[in-house]
């Protein structure tokens, strides 16, 4: 089975059957354990990340209108690209959003707006908003319409629809906001039976999307219940993962499936209600509470794997089954890297990074550990993840560039995804003192969200193994005492430290494990 060509990371060069070292080693990487409710684990070492200038800009299209007229005595901001204004008022934004006869905003500045305007207005007041403006500015109230006129209007409106339908489908879960579409196109209708048609199929894949997205992981989160077990679960219940799937890149492969199968839930919105805060200037409660669960679940997806990589570290009774297991999950991080699927290559290595297997020192005295310290490298987060950024940004050109839709995949490290997004945020001010929006804020957000947006609607080019990622999503993990308690249990506590954990661990004599998600229904 072809592969995708490597990264060409600097310190390792990657072939199909070959690991070359070419850098010295590395210091140890720290293990990774995401927490969603990241607002206290940001302030660690990461730096501020570089503010991209406008012309880095990639989301699609480039923004054409003339900005609109200050309104209310106010001056709009110096245009920042092609005619949209580093800062305006709200109302100057919404009214460059509605589409004319002879006018339709550009790509990029309603992907940006729709995506920040949440921060001051709930998605629906917008429409409704929007729809009205419509209405008073192409007289679609009069008993006569100007039928020239609506058809030139009327498929700007309906392109205007689709790209927010499409783009931002939660935003019209209400249907409140399904009859505010209804009632303006119902106005223009008349002029031409085609936009009534039109209408229905925009509704009709609307309603697809809602009903695909209500399957997605947001429904399956749940706390984790501890089951006791003495010492270790019978074979009935646990198998261990290499006598279901023993060729690292299929598991890669696999991997590969899970992480595209739950980003595809994942709407550019969430990474916007993640850290919105009340408005100063808005009159009314905060617009979200609990709208960011499939990025939740996403992070609690990472903090899994990482504790399943550990959990089959820590259970074969013999050190050399043990170093075994490590060499596998090395071989497979290296293919994640190849394949350009980051986050899984930086959960199994937090999984090997966590104390209780670091710890297994006779253990790793077995591992040919060379390949392992590469793949450290590439994820050292020294100088503010330099090595990955690189990386990252290597995968991006080739997915660019792909003659294949295996070279499409980019699959980035999730958390510092997160952080990047939350350092902007809180870098910047959302108003200016003047009151006026802070929209060069918001194109850098959506470049870095737009570019996300690309990446997660790649479809999966490997065929699925229904029963790897039936055992991925449901075999029992160890809880972290559970996985001291094993680890243990293969080589005795070493130091003081070591030996009174052990002695308070050891009344419980049970292992615990957490119950997997049933995510088998959602694959």
């Amino acid at each position: 089975m072809g592969r995708a060509p490597g990264l060409g990371a600097p310190g390792a060069e990657y072939t199909r059957n070959s690991f070359r070292i070419t850098t010295s080693k590395p210091l140890p990487i720290k293990t990774y354990q995401v927490k969603f409710r990241i607002s206290l684990a940001v302030k660690s070492s990461l730096c501020m990340p570089r503010t991209l200038s406008t012309s880095d800009m990639v989301t699609p299209g480039s923004l054409g209108p003339p900005p609109p007229e200050p309104t209310d005595g106010e001056q709009a901001g110096q245009p920042l690209l092609d005619g949209a204004p580093s800062s305006a008022s709200l109302d100057a934004l919404i009214e460059q959003l509605v589409p004319k006869a002879d006018y339709y905003p550009e790509k990029a500045y309603i992907f940006t707006f729709l995506l920040s305007s949440r921060l001051f207005i709930e998605p629906r007041e917008l429409l409704a908003r929007v729809c009205h403006l419509c209405i008073e500015q192409q007289q679609l109230d009069k008993p006569v319409l100007d039928k020239a006129q609506v058809r030139k209007f009327g498929p700007k409106l309906l392109q205007l629809l689709a790209e927010w339908t499409e783009t931002f489908p939660r935003d019209f879960q209400e249907e409140s906001t399904i009859s505010h579409l209804k009632d303006v196109v119902g106005r223009i209708a008349p002029c031409d039976e085609a936009y009534r048609r039109r209408m229905h199929q925009l509704l009709q894949a609307l309603h697809q999307k809602l009903a695909a997205l209500g399957q997605g992981p947001e429904s399956l989160l749940g706390t984790d219940k501890p089951v006791s077990y003495r010492n270790k679960p019978p074979a009935s219940i646990h198998r261990e993962l290499l006598n279901i799937c023993s060729d690292p890149y299929t598991l890669a492969q696999q991997l590969t499936h899970v992480e595209l199968e739950r980003l595809r839930h994942i709407g550019p919105e969430e990474f916007v209600q993640a850290f919105v805060n009340k408005d100063p200037l808005a009159s009314t409660k905060p617009c979200f509470s609990d709208k960011t669960n499939n990025l939740e679940a996403y992070v609690k997806w990472f903090n899994r794997l990482c504790y399943l990589v550990a959990t089959e570290i820590c259970m074969p009774a013999k050190k050399k089954q043990r170093a075994q297991v490590i060499e596998f999950f090395i071989d497979v991080a290296r293919e994640c890297f190849n394949i350009g699927n980051f986050n899984s290559l930086m959960a199994i290595i937090s999984g090997m990074n966590m104390s209780p297997v670091s710890r297994l020192k006779k253990t790793w005295a077995k591992v040919k550990t060379a390949k392992f310290f590469i793949l450290e490298h590439q994820m050292d987060p020294t100088g503010n993840f330099c090595n990955y950024r690189t990386a990252l940004r290597g995968a991006a050109h080739r997915s660019l560039t792909a003659h294949s839709s295996r070279e499409k995949i980019v699959i980035p490290f999730f958390s510092l995804l997160i952080k990047d997004i939350y350092f902007l945020n809180e870098g910047c001010a959302n108003r200016l003192p003047n009151g006026h929006v802070n929209f060069e804020k918001f194109l850098e957000l959506a470049k870095q969200v737009g570019e996300f947006i690309t990446w997660k609607q790649v479809e999966c080019p490997f065929e699925q193994d229904p029963s790897i990622t039936h055992y991925l999503h449901t075999a029992p993990i160890f809880s972290e005492d559970g996985l001291y308690l094993a680890s243990y249990e293969s080589e005795s506590p070493e130091n003081q430290t070591e030996k009174e954990r052990w002695k308070s661990l050891r009344p419980m004599i049970r292992l615990h494990f957490c119950i997997p998600w049933k995510l088998d229904a959602v694959m």
